[in-house]
């Protein structure tokens, strides 16, 4: 058994980024699909700015993010730093603030996670 937090902190600016997002959400779909594995999907930074895009049924990538956003989550902080707080409000995401606003990268690591950063 595995536990994996997947962070993504790439943003929407360029190919690469697109690439880190794609590569991020595969890894996660892998470790959902394990039986006995836990994952954590969580946007942080300017990672938060993919979930609107993600969320659009048109969007390349609609589909490997419906697999595995049951298990994703947001930075409640950087969401509204990179102007995405009321697009995430509007979907059942859950957005943490565990630390200053923050998730707590401390308890997943306490938690025996290991943080996996795209």
């Amino acid at each position: 058994m595995t536990n994996a937090a997947i962070v993504i902190l790439a943003g929407t600016e360029s190919h690469a980024d697109m690439g880190r997002l794609v590569n991020g959400l595969e890894a996660a779909k892998e470790f959902a699909q394990t039986d006995g594995d836990d994952v954590e999907l969580i946007f942080d930074g300017a990672g938060t700015q993919w979930i609107p895009e993600l969320e659009d049924e048109e969007s390349d990538y609609h589909e490997l993010y419906q697999a595995v956003r049951e298990d994703a989550a947001a930075c409640d902080f950087c969401a509204g730093a990179f102007g995405v707080e009321d697009a995430i409000n509007e979907t059942d995401i859950v957005t943490l603030d565990d630390h200053d606003g923050h998730p707590s990268v401390r308890s997943l690591v306490d938690d025996d996670y290991e943080i996996i950063t795209f």
